[in-house]
């Protein structure tokens, strides 16, 4: 047990959980009322309890214990929502009122199977097409388009010129839309 000094009782000792446990539910509510979380409230908790417990010899007693507890959950869960993304919700809430309460739907958001494959064989495909091109287009469009090096950059790499570059992935690009548009004309429903 603590010795508390201030307002909570001049060099009496004083257990902690008389002092904090009558404003935890005051302080749990707002925390989770500032969250919309009940995971992270009680996080938030936890890490106000023990900030409150560690730092309990600090407090002078110029506001209300009440008050200071209150202070440090506040602080605890403005960072907490800091630290997330905007608008982020949590899955684990459940909607509704506490006696209707029913779990979040997600919605699927990724591919289907069928658009998957669509994918991996639009992907094929392109592979394809860029395997086909002649060496030196190919790998300038590698390099610029692929692997996203500046033109100087390329050009450094292949000890060519600025303007060769330019003029190869011109020429490779060009080549590349006609490959695919014959491909793919000849692949689409009638």
């Amino acid at each position: 047990m603590p010795e508390a000094g201030g307002a909570l009782g001049a060099g009496r000792v004083v257990s902690f959980e008389q002092v904090v446990l009558p404003h935890l539910p005051a302080a749990w509510n707002l925390a989770r009322w500032l969250l919309r979380n009940q995971h992270d409230a009680e996080d938030v908790m936890q890490e106000a309890f023990l900030k409150s417990y560690s730092h309990l010899r600090e407090f002078q007693g110029d506001s209300r214990f009440y008050t200071w507890l209150v202070r440090i959950a506040v602080n605890e869960a403005l960072m907490k929502l800091r630290k997330r993304r905007p608008n982020q919700i949590s899955l684990d809430e459940p909607k509704g009122s506490d006696e209707n309460a029913f779990p979040q739907e997600v919605e699927d958001w990724g591919p289907s199977p069928e658009q998957r494959f669509a994918q991996t064989e639009l992907a094929g495909i392109l592979s394809e097409a860029i395997e086909s091109l002649e060496p030196a287009y190919r790998l300038v469009f590698v390099l610029r388009d692929i692997e996203d090096l500046s033109t100087e950059e390329t050009a450094d790499a292949l000890g060519l010129s600025e303007a060769a570059v330019k003029s190869r992935l011109l020429r490779g690009r060009l080549k590349l839309r006609d490959k695919l548009s014959r491909t793919l004309k000849k692949g689409a429903p009638n």
